[in-house]
Order: structure tokens, then C-alpha cells, then sequence
């Protein structure tokens, strides 16, 4: 697999904890916790990533 540039997170914390990074991958953004970069990633599609950014930006998304 090649080489990715993850992207943390303008809203993580100083220290770099609770943070998720991004990573592009061709038409999938891969996601990873950066608490543990050495451990798996998930990817999911660029549409659906466009989509879950917008609701959380636009505040359609609440914890429960």
C-alpha cells in the first residue's frame, strides 16, 4: 500500500489527542484514530464523507 498523507483535524486538541485524521485515497477517505496510527484504518466512499461533513458542520448530527 502506498505511502498516505493524513490530515488531523484544525479542531484537535493541542496535545493531538481525540483526534481523528483523513487521509485521500484515490475515491475513498480513509479515516484513523491518532492515537493509534499504527493500528488499521477504515475508508469510506468520498460522497458519503461530503455528506457526513456537511451534517456535522451544518449541526444536523447530535449526541444522544
Amino acid at each position: 500500500m502506498s505511502q498516505l498523507k493524513w490530515i488531523k483535524s484544525s479542531f484537535s486538541e493541542a496535545s493531538g489527542n481525540n483526534c481523528i485524521e483523513t487521509a485521500e485515497k484515490g475515491q475513498l477517505i480513509a479515516m484513523r484514530d491518532s492515537r493509534h496510527p499504527d493500528l488499521v484504518h477504515t475508508s469510506v466512499w468520498r460522497n458519503a464523507w461530503s455528506r457526513f461533513a456537511e451534517a456535522a458542520a451544518g449541526g444536523l448530527l447530535a449526541a444522544r
